[in-house]
């Protein structure tokens, strides 16, 4: 029988991260309108979904994401479902990308990010109008794209030394 050392336990902490983020992410729905920036906001959830189910998809499973979603569109006052279609279609996006790329780049992972942002945010608010009737303001949804896009480079490299900060505790134990 093997011990279970504070190391360990660290460890299996550390691998939670990824899904203990999102939820801290999809719960808290943070806005920066009490910064009083006006147009600044992004989908930090597309970003860790994309980035760990390309890396690591055995971080965060689909069910623990379409269950994220669930409650992000609580939290947001979407139709139940729209967020978790949103979140699988990201996955299998990244899904797809880890399949036919030999080589991996991160530049090259940042623009195929670019084109899932635009499909799934395109798919998504389609289905809000046809069904839900829901308004769209086009310049909000265009900025948060566009930021989305822009921060992901940041946090994928923050990703990647949480990544070594894990491996450096496994070899530790």
């Amino acid at each position: 029988m093997s011990k279970l050392g504070k190391g360990k336990i660290l460890n299996k902490l550390l691998e939670l991260g990824p899904i203990l983020i999102l939820y801290m992410a999809v719960l808290n729905e943070f806005d920066f309108n009490y910064l009083n920036l006006a147009y600044f906001s992004f989908n930090f959830p597309f970003i860790l979904i994309f980035y760990w189910s390309l890396k690591k998809p055995e971080n965060l499973g689909y069910g623990l994401i379409f269950f994220a979603g669930l409650i992000n569109d609580v939290v947001i006052g979407f139709p139940l479902g729209i967020s978790s279609f949103a979140y699988l279609f990201m996955c299998g996006f990244a899904a797809y990308l880890r399949n036919i790329t030999l080589r991996p780049s991160t530049l090259k992972d940042w623009l195929f990010f670019l084109f899932a942002i635009l499909v799934v945010n395109s798919l998504t608010y389609i289905m809000l109008i046809l069904f839900f009737k829901f308004k769209i303001y086009y310049l909000d949804i265009a900025v948060n794209i566009v930021f989305t896009f822009f921060l992901y480079i940041i946090f994928a490299n923050l990703f990647e030394i949480y990544q070594r900060l894990i491996r450096g505790s496994e070899k530790n134990d």
